[in-house]
């Protein structure tokens, strides 16, 4: 049954372009197109692999005793500034278990709390000049938000035009259709910033959806969205759990450092405690106490969902330090440094940014897994991607460089790219 509306008739079924089937989900189409992909991935010894962490970006390929296992130079994870094994991060998460003698508590945050939680979001907030909430996940944050931002609870109370960047992260464009169920959703080419102020023109309220820096290379115009801000008032929830850390006295990211000020009501900034931060678990930077209440009483993930563990915890809160330290600029300089010797060697089109992402393209899926296994079997693990992740046709290799690859590693790694690359033209 339908049920009844307000004036006791029966509700009718919507048919709007909203809610019209399969115009947010296209499931079956993506798994049936890519899956000879993945099939040959996975074949390839591409994917699902296991190793063991070793020094610096190395780790030890396989299972069995570590003494007869391959040592691979990892080039696929996102720690950018190489915190992720760093001692004050693993002290800090095996400290905290300790004083709790607890990895966590199985209630929702809405009734209890580690007191080092609280510790961290204060911390957290005072580094990045906003109030900070923390998550499981970043997944698990943008899911917190969208249903709030969609039914205007954001916006005075006005259901905003929600409009995402064509590529922004999925997991922010899963929640689509949670969206399009409150109010209208629109998708524009990717940084289309004349596209948005079209809409901005249009539509009294409009709240912007994308990442600061995007997983597969490239980032936000943040000052061109800061104008259109400033000029209709323009709602921004940016993503930057590929841009925290790297940049700012202490870290803020790629996208909070430019935002000059505390940031205000109109202004909601996510990232990851993992990436960059070296840690684990998201983050929400807010504006204001009243979305901080709003957030800690009616988020989905906040209310009925645990905390992020304890490990999570105390590993942030050893990040923490770190990023209050003289070893965060040193760290974001090495980082530096290694981006450059990178694009010295390789052309790709984010060559010359300041990001630690880069994207070698092979055209075709198969060129990409060959080129993928050959670094493999030269020492180095890097990315294969292909569609879903990119578009069908703009399959390529993600390189994720680091402050703790050796000068070395990366010279190699070049080398290798450069011979493979006339390979891939006659393939392609």
């Amino acid at each position: 049954m339908l049920g009844k509306d307000q004036n006791g008739q029966e509700k009718k079924r919507r048919v709007s372009d909203g809610h019209r089937t399969g115009q947010f989900r296209n499931t079956p189409y993506v798994i049936s197109e890519s899956r000879g992909y993945f099939d040959a991935a996975h074949a390839a010894g591409l994917m699902g692999i296991q190793g063991r962490s070793m020094t610096g970006r190395a780790f030890a390929l396989g299972t069995g005793p570590l003494d007869r296992r391959e040592q691979i130079v990892d080039f696929v994870r996102c720690s950018y500034l190489g915190l992720d094994n760093h001692p004050a991060v693993v002290a800090g998460a095996i400290e905290a278990i300790e004083a709790h003698h607890s990895l966590h508590w199985s209630c929702a945050r809405t009734r209890l709390n580690f007191d080092l939680l609280g510790e961290l979001e204060a911390t957290l907030s005072e580094m990045f000049g906003a109030r900070v909430l923390a998550f499981s996940t970043v997944m698990l944050a943008n899911l917190g938000v969208m249903p709030l931002l969609a039914s205007g609870q954001l916006t005075g109370g006005r259901k905003p035009v929600v409009v995402f960047d064509r590529i922004a992260h999925i997991s922010l464009a899963y929640h689509k259709a949670v969206v399009a169920d409150e109010t209208r959703v629109e998708t524009i080419a990717h940084n289309d910033i004349d596209a948005l102020e079209d809409l901005c023109r249009e539509h009294s309220v409009v709240a912007y959806i994308c990442d600061g820096v995007y997983s597969m290379g490239g980032n936000a115009p943040v000052q061109e969205l800061r104008r259109l801000q400033e000029r209709y008032g323009l709602f921004l929830y940016i993503d930057d759990a590929h841009g925290i850390s790297l940049f700012g006295r202490k870290g803020q990211g790629f996208a909070r450092s430019q935002f000059p000020q505390e940031l205000d009501e109109r202004t909601i900034i996510a990232a990851s405690l993992g990436k960059g931060f070296g840690a684990s678990g998201g983050m929400l930077m807010l504006g204001t106490h009243e979305q901080e209440a709003l957030f800690r009483r009616y988020a989905i993930p906040y209310a009925f969902s645990v905390a992020p563990n304890l490990a999570a915890v105390g590993a942030a809160l050893g990040s923490c330090k770190i990023h209050l330290s003289a070893e965060l600029s040193e760290r974001q300089a090495r980082l530096a440094r290694r981006i450059e010797l990178f694009d010295r060697r390789i052309a790709t089109a984010e060559r010359g940014n300041s990001l630690p992402i880069r994207m070698i393209t092979t055209g075709s899926e198969a060129n990409a897994i060959a080129t993928a296994r050959e670094l493999l079997d030269a020492g180095f693990y890097t990315s294969v991607t292909f569609f879903p992740t990119v578009a069908q046709g703009r399959a390529g290799i993600r390189v994720c460089i680091t402050a703790d690859h050796e000068v070395r590693d990366i010279e190699r790694l070049c080398d290798c790219i450069s011979r493979t690359q006339p390979l891939q033209g006659k393939m392609a």
